[in-house]
């Protein structure tokens, strides 16, 4: 048995879930989404205010628990990307770095003798609160999570002077520098 599959799914009063056979329309205030849920294995359960994903079969073996667990994590993510939405703040350390927004381009100074320029999806939505503070929000958890990695790829904190682009609450290692 799965312990994180087998938590019910509060759903929330300006939200709603919309079962099709194997397809889950979740719709919100944010927006919607479309979830695509392998029904040979799981069944969906529909109730007031709650959604319960439970297996078809009444013996659970190691995979079927895990994909349970999957699923289950996945509709959640995807009730509160509709209702609340997911966010990621990234922050931009070191002399000179900077980031402001072009139209629907991101424009970085992070060290290099050229600025580098992200193309930002229509899905997202960044805003540039200060020059070295980025916020990354959508309704899909997986492609906040994406594209947050992608702009800190660009440059990611080296461990000697932290310079880079982090996330927020990110923990960076220093190492020492050089001794004589």
């Amino acid at each position: 048995m799965s312990k994180i599959g087998k938590k019910n799914i509060t759903i929330p009063k300006d939200s709603s879930i919309k079962v099709d056979g194997p397809l889950l329309t979740i719709s919100g205030p944010k927006g919607t989404t479309k979830l695509s849920i392998d029904d040979k294995i799981f069944s969906s359960k529909l109730d007031q205010g709650t959604f319960q994903l439970s297996p078809l079969q009444k013996k659970i073996d190691k995979k079927t628990s895990i994909m349970w667990g999957t699923y289950r994590s996945l509709v959640n993510n995807a009730v509160r990307g509709v209702t609340e939405g997911h966010e990621k703040i990234l922050e931009l350390n070191g002399v000179g770095f900077r980031a402001n927004l072009k139209g629907e381009i991101l424009n970085l100074q992070i060290g290099f003798s050229h600025d580098v320029n992200f193309k930002i999806p229509k899905e997202i939505k960044i805003t540039v609160e200060k020059q070295t503070v980025i916020k990354i929000s959508g309704v899909d958890k997986e492609l906040v999570s994406k594209i947050a990695a992608d702009i800190i790829n660009l440059k990611p904190v080296e461990p000697y002077k932290a310079k880079g682009i982090k996330e927020r609450g990110q923990y960076v290692l220093r190492k020492e520098g050089k001794k004589k």
